[in-house]
């Protein structure tokens, strides 16, 4: 008996599901475990398990394409099996069969199918016919805040051959570079944004089809199609042809899954857990598994404290603060000669959000200066346990998320005509990138210990340099951190990462001269400088919490209270 899937409610605000790409196509077998499909929400991309044995029949929504919860994801049944009852009968059918299904959006769905299958594109009234076996490519959204995608790089020229996997352009959001991969095969037949250029979310980006293929029809008609176009960009992907979807499943099945394990061993572990385990770098073989049969399952990835096992071993000096270091973008220095960079999209947002941050928040600093010895002391003990490597960068993280805790106001946004106050300490990084700064988010700082820390940072960072990094991973921060102690910069200020209240900016830790119990002694001191928002963050506020964080940071017992 076919199964029908529906897109589920992932969050108390989520109204619609987007498929970012199908693991799975029409006619593919498909086990209870299996991923399905990764499906973005308002807040984050989730890995979706199968729970039934079968072959997948149908798709209701295409990759790239949204659809409302509770609306047709997929049918899953027995190959061969006759569903037209389910996707292509009438309304009473519909009803019988799928009675927790909204049949409007369902009867729209089989439309599109039933149209898609009599190759007729009768849906988009007004917009010219795709010919057979051309697909359009759109401009996709890869972040909340996206509006518009500039064309960094193409890989591919009009009249060459593309094939499935193939890197047709790198796309710079307002967040990051990502590489484009086409997921047809075919002739590249028309670029609608040049080199360079950009062009608004759902534009028209390019067109692949058969070689020689007419297609100043569709061009001039805007590029609308029946289906969505198909094409991935590194997570996120455009809205594409591709079958795929299902409900989020428990992950105690029977069916286990196993993975080969550095030291030899075999791990028992479902596809969406070890996914989750590979994307947060946690070793598989550290974990204990809840599932059926000791099997590791997606909630034994979220509570898990991760192994330190993975962690650098290099050392960190004293003066060594900053979790990443800068990438810079090398230029050629010419005598009498100017040249010019054209800017990228990137550094287009950087200025865009940090002049408005500037110009519209009243920024006021606060500078103090910690004595760092007892810290020092700490560090090098917890770095003589076994597994463990740990930086000052992380201590700070640690002692920021702590001080945030005991004051929720500087933890809060401005936003118009109230304050929102949050719920969770989301402590975002600054990592510097070739075209600029990014700021991956530790989400709930304040839960995690410091080899989390540490592995969390070096990971966010590393996948930052290298282009790696999921939109999710880059927002939702409630408070920032800037260092450049690693440059020997003793103290700087930064501006607001809004819609943070403030920011810290951590410099050196420098050896010098201090008076201690009245002497003058050789000491260890670091300034910290916080960027603070006025209008939601008042003097006394901000320099209550940097006497906490001071405590902390000079007492590192004291975050054991």
């Amino acid at each position: 008996m076919a199964e029908v899937i529906t897109m589920p409610r992932l969050s108390d605000t989520m109204t619609d599901g987007k498929v970012a790409k199908w693991h799975k196509k029409v006619g593919d077998t498909v086990k209870e475990g299996d991923i399905l499909a990764e499906i973005e929400t308002d807040k984050a991309v989730q890995d979706f398990e199968s729970e039934i044995n079968g072959t997948l029949l149908y798709i209701g929504t295409e990759e790239g394409g949204s659809s409302p919860v509770d609306s047709v994801l997929a049918i899953i049944g027995a190959e061969g099996e006759d569903i037209s009852a389910l996707k292509g009968g009438s309304s009473e059918d519909k009803k019988s069969d799928t009675a927790d299904q909204k049949s409007t959006e369902e009867n729209k769905t089989e439309e599109k199918v039933s149209t898609e299958q009599t190759s007729k594109s009768d849906e988009s009234k007004g917009s010219a016919e795709i010919p057979a076996g051309v697909e359009v490519i759109t401009m996709p959204r890869l972040s909340d805040t996206m509006t518009e995608g500039k064309v960094a790089k193409w890989h591919k020229k009009v009249g060459d051959a593309v094939k499935e996997g193939d890197i047709l352009a790198e796309i710079e959001t307002d967040k990051a570079v990502q590489d484009f991969e086409s997921e047809f095969n075919g002739t590249l037949l028309y670029v609608g944004t040049e080199e360079g250029g950009a062009n608004p979310v759902d534009s028209v980006l390019a067109i692949i089809g058969p070689e020689g293929t007419d297609v100043s029809a569709v061009v001039s008609g805007g590029g609308k199609k029946d289906a969505a176009p198909k094409a991935a960009v590194s997570e996120h992907k455009s809205p594409e042809k591709t079958e795929i979807t299902e409900t989020p499943k428990s992950e105690q099945t029977e069916n286990t899954k196993q993975v080969s394990a550095s030291n030899s061993e075999r791990v028992a572990i479902s596809p969406l857990a070890k996914k989750m385990a590979e994307d947060k770098g946690i070793d598989v073989h550290s974990l204990k598994g809840t599932g059926e049969n000791g099997r590791i399952v997606r909630k034994d990835i979220e509570g898990f404290t991760p192994s330190t096992k993975e962690v650098a071993a290099s050392d960190n000096k004293p003066s060594d603060t900053v979790s990443a270091a800068p990438a810079q973008t090398t230029m050629n220095f010419v005598q009498g000669q100017d040249s010019e960079t054209p800017n990228s999209q990137v550094r287009n947002i950087i200025a865009k959000r940090l002049s408005e941050s500037k110009f519209t928040a009243p920024h006021y600093y606060l500078i103090v200066e910690i004595n760092m010895d007892k810290a020092i002391v700490a560090r090098k003990e917890i770095n003589s346990l076994p597994d463990t490597k740990i930086s000052f960068n992380d201590m700070i993280i640690k002692a920021t998320a702590m001080a945030l805790r005991k004051h929720p106001q500087v933890n809060s946004s401005w936003q118009a005509d109230k304050i929102i106050h949050h719920g969770n300490i989301n402590v975002g990084v600054a990592v510097a990138i070739p075209d600029g700064l990014v700021v991956p988010v530790l989400k709930n700082a304040d839960q995690m210990n410091y080899n989390q820390i540490s592995e969390s940072v070096k990971d966010l960072a590393g996948r930052a340099k290298s282009k790696g990094l999921k939109a999710n991973e880059m927002e939702g921060s409630t408070f920032s951190i800037s260092n450049l102690g690693m440059f020997g910069i003793e103290t700087f200020t930064s501006i607001i990462n809004q819609p943070n209240s403030a920011i810290l900016s951590v410099g050196a830790i420098i050896e010098k001269p201090i008076v201690k119990d009245g002497q003058i002694v050789v000491g260890n001191t670091m300034k910290l400088s916080l960027a603070c928002d006025h209008r939601v963050v008042d003097g006394a506020t901000g320099a209550q919490f940097l006497q906490t964080l001071r405590t902390y940071l000079e007492q590192p017992l004291t975050l054991l209270l």
